[in-house]
């Protein structure tokens, strides 16, 4: 099952389970739509694998599978330059 991991671990913005502007690679790593797309093009930082949209999880079935609560990627927010 995937961990679903709650936040961007480029600009720290929240990505709860049902969202529909989650990136990941095979790997989990997760990010926001913007940074996927725009700051990274579509490649993950971490193995340079392929970003593609997360499934979403149904709100419904969230309290017995609900996203994971840690965030252990968090980074400070980084600023465009």
């Amino acid at each position: 099952m995937l961990e679903l991991r709650p936040d961007c671990e480029c600009c720290n913005r929240d990505l709860p389970g049902d969202s529909d502007s989650a990136f990941i690679c095979s790997y989990e790593c997760t990010f926001c739509q913007n940074c996927a797309t725009e700051r990274l093009q579509l490649k993950c930082p971490n193995c340079s694998g392929e970003l593609v949209p997360r499934p979403r999880r149904a709100l419904e079935t969230q309290p017995q599978s609900p996203p994971e609560p840690e965030r252990p990627n968090t980074r400070p927010a980084q600023e465009d330059h």
